[in-house]
């Protein structure tokens, strides 16, 4: 268990980019290799080059390679006869071998890191899609923003960092090696500088990592504060208080730059210590190897050669290390984002919901938010195409209620039935597809109208005869074929070109597009003025007996032909019957009405 945890705290990034990877990461090993293996070959081939150059005669026994020696006899051993032609042609060779591995290298590279980023994003979408209703609630939305966003972007970052210093420290070892072969005094040498190093780079390393999760925690409330500012803005322009939550993001800003800052100084430092730190070493190995193991010139220089690569390499690992762990903090987070969603997944049936046929039963539901009782001990039955309104004081259970209907919430006890089959053992994706839910705020996206109320469907005549079916049912294909663009109009942000009343209705075309069998409208007219609202309960009139529909209202007079009123009140049901029979029977309803200025006699 021991091992375990020691592999998994050391190689934690390692197994992370091997979960997305999995055998390409040793293809990308084995690529590193070969082009150390290659340009190391093609390096010792160099000295017996000298030597025929200075003795001008074939033939060479590569004594002066070391361990090396074995190169240069298997080249002979091939009938090649080394002279200075032939050693030039295989040092060629070696060469433009490695440049071949090089550029599939790199193909290779930006290939698995296409997949790897493609897959990350793909794995988060569909975690988001699958996440809990009840967890989403309570997520902080900075963070869902700033991952799928910056967080990933640093993610993709750190990625080429961390296979960068992998790769370096493959070439590193494929030197070590090397110059071992050649002098294993050098290789000692080279080792115990390298190590030296890294105890003098260590705290810089320390140093950065801290910096990046703290630079990772103020984007996420950067991105909180951004998306808070955007939905707000009406009401922080029109109290003026939105020099004062600028002034915020400003200080969040400067947060976030003093942190780049310090990850900058850190880096430049490194950067800067790089190069001298090199040249120190070399100068100490050669005066090592000169006066304590009197080496030959040629082994000296081919030695110098492996060294100068494997330090060269080594600070550059060094280097792109402390780049990638100025971004840990973003991978970190993604990996604890991936893993809340992941945790959090909503569970879903396996049966087909295939139609709506009778009733709606719900026995006994009790729901909690936390430790505090929202709905309790509730029994309800809702009939196929009746309307029923919930209706009460504010934190009753009437939107908790919807949202169990939904399948958004799991009650803690009791049990949802539809025509018999527990809600929960459905599909709920195949449930949800006939469910038409309809807001207060009337979600527009920044298209045109055709897209909106379609939902990108294609446009074939029979997606466009539906679509114009959908609005004259919503009461708004006059208002869209009026415009210059008609149904290829575009809305703005949040449909800001347009009406509150036409949003709703265009909500409610879309709803209708969906072929839907249930209607969910959740406050949905209770943002408008008492003209349009009366113009689009007139709209949902007509629609009466073709649906299920299920109604939030505070107006009551928008659920006066409902066929059913519930009055939730402590999280159960405190009266239930149509407009009329609780007139007649619940002195809380009647009050409620004459609150609202509607006079008990005219019904």
């Amino acid at each position: 268990m021991n091992i375990k945890k020691m592999l998994a705290k050391n190689f934690q990034y390692f197994f992370y980019f091997y979960g997305y990877l999995r055998y390409r990461i040793f293809v990308a090993f084995t690529l590193s290799f070969l082009k150390g293996v290659l340009d190391g070959f093609g390096l010792a081939m160099f000295i017996p080059l000298l030597q025929i150059s200075e003795t001008t005669q074939s033939g060479s026994s590569g004594e002066d390679l070391g361990n090396l020696s074995f190169l240069p006899a298997f080249l002979e051993g091939l009938g090649l006869t080394l002279n200075i032609q032939t050693i030039l042609i295989i040092i060629l060779i070696f060469f433009v071998l490695k440049g071949i591995v090089v550029f599939i290298e790199g193909y290779t590279r930006v290939v698995f890191q296409q997949l790897f980023m493609r897959e990350i994003r793909i794995t988060n979408i569909d975690l988001l899609n699958s996440f809990n209703y009840s967890s989403f609630v309570k997520a902080d939305s900075g963070k869902i923003q700033n991952t799928f966003s910056g967080e990933v972007e640093r993610v993709n970052l750190g990625y080429t960092r961390f296979f960068k210093t992998i790769e370096y420290g493959v070439l590193v070892l494929v030197y070590l090696v090397l110059a071992f072969s050649a002098n294993p005094e050098f290789a000692i040498i080279v080792l115990f500088l390298g190590g030296m190093t890294n105890f003098l780079f260590k705290w810089l390393f320390k140093k950065t990592k801290k910096l990046s999760q703290i630079f990772t925690l103020i984007t996420h409330g950067f991105q909180g504060l951004l998306i808070q500012h955007v939905s707000n803005y009406k009401y922080l322009k029109a109290s003026g208080l939105n020099l004062f939550y600028g002034k915020k993001l400003k200080e969040n800003i400067s947060e976030i730059e003093e942190v780049q800052k310090d990850l900058g100084i850190v880096g430049s430092l490194l950067n800067a210590l790089r190069e001298p730190i090199s040249i120190v070493a070399v100068v100490i190995a050669i005066l090592i190897q000169v006066k304590y193991f009197d080496s030959k010139i040629s082994l000296i220089i081919l030695s110098l050669l492996f060294l100068y690569r494997a330090l060269t390499f080594l600070m550059a690992l060094q280097e792109h290390w402390n780049l990638f762990l100025s971004v840990s903090g973003s991978l970190e987070n993604v990996k604890s984002f991936t893993r809340e969603l992941s945790n959090d997944r909503e569970k879903n049936g396996t049966i087909e919901f295939e139609g709506f046929h009778d009733k709606i039963s719900m026995k006994n539901i009790t729901f909690k938010y936390d430790e505090n009782v929202v709905i309790e001990n509730l029994s309800l039955e809702i009939n196929k195409n009746e309307t029923v309104a919930f209706i009460g004081e504010s934190g009753s259970g009437k939107t908790t209620l919807m949202n169990i209907l939904a399948g958004l919430f799991i009650p803690a006890h009791g049990e949802v039935l539809i025509d018999g089959e527990d809600l929960f053992s459905l599909d709920l994706y195949s449930f949800r597809k006939k469910i038409g839910y309809i807001s207060q705020e009337a979600p527009m996206f920044n298209d045109t109208i055709f897209n909106n109320v379609t939902f990108w469907a294609e446009k074939t005549s029979l997606n466009i005869d539906k679509f114009k079916e959908a609005i004259k049912k919503a009461s708004v294909y006059d208002f869209v074929y009026s415009l210059p663009k008609k149904e290829d109009e575009f809305l703005g942000n949040n449909g800001i070109n347009i009406s509150g009343g036409q949003k709703q209705r265009l909500a409610i075309a879309r709803e209708l597009f969906k072929d839907v069998e249930f209607l969910f409208m959740d406050e949905a007219t209770s943002a408008l003025d008492g003209e349009t609202e009366a113009t689009i309960q007139s709209n949902v009139e007509k629609l009466k007996g073709k649906y299920t529909i299920i109604i939030i209202a505070h107006r009551l007079a928008t659920i006066k032909n409902a066929d059913k009123i519930v009055i939730l009140k402590n999280g159960n049901i405190g009266a239930i019957g149509s407009f009329q029979e609780l007139i007649e029977s619940s002195n809380e309803f009647r009050l409620m009405t004459e609150f609202q200025g509607m006079s008990v006699k005219n019904f």
